[in-house]
């Protein structure tokens, strides 16, 4: 089964085509990214199969669910990384942690997950304020991990990273893939 399939997906703002006549398959256990320079669609697309915004044209299924149709489905089964997080700059790294595994009612723990993005116990008890872009960076996608999703969407996860955290990142997104998401 096709994890994310698109046909036809269009989007327009008024006269600007930001994703034009999209056909796409992306495989379960596959690793996917989307490349292009900015403005090219790339967020727009997530955004769509997301359904924060609606196409203008097309369909588009995320894990056998239709994406306009049956959202909260999709969203139960998926951990997001968005290209722009905030965080609370005073609540602890373990303090995110918790929150998002209180939002969506699991028993996890809060340190397994932090470990598993390479945040240490020094660090996960250290205010997210004062943590580096690559921290916050793997927050987040801790967060997204929360729930043990079977499909992570990340937009932008190696955005702002030094060449030693985009391996990082990239290094955390295939032990998860390997897990199975």
């Amino acid at each position: 089964m096709a994890a994310i399939q698109t046909t036809g997906l269009t989007k327009r703002f008024g006269d600007v085509v930001a994703v034009r006549d999209l056909n796409l398959q992306v495989n379960e256990g596959e690793v996917f990214g989307f490349l292009g320079p900015n403005g090219c669609g790339k967020s727009t697309t997530i955004n769509m199969l997301m359904d924060y915004i609606r196409p203008t044209d097309g369909t588009a299924t995320v894990l056998g669910y239709d994406a306009q149709n049956e959202t909260q489905a999709i969203h139960e089964r998926i951990g997001i990384l968005p290209d722009a997080t905030d965080l609370y700059g005073r609540l602890s790294g373990r303090k995110h942690i918790q929150f998002a595994i209180d939002s969506k009612g699991t028993n996890e723990d809060a340190d397994d997950i932090l470990e598993r993005v390479g945040l240490s116990a020094d660090d996960a008890s250290r205010s997210a304020g004062g943590y580096s872009k690559g921290m916050r960076q793997r927050l987040v996608l801790g967060m997204a991990l929360v729930g043990d999703p079977d499909l992570l969407i990340l937009d932008e996860p190696s955005s702002g990273l030094d060449p030693h955290g985009v391996r990082e990142m990239r290094q955390i997104i295939q032990r998860e893939a390997d897990r199975g998401t």
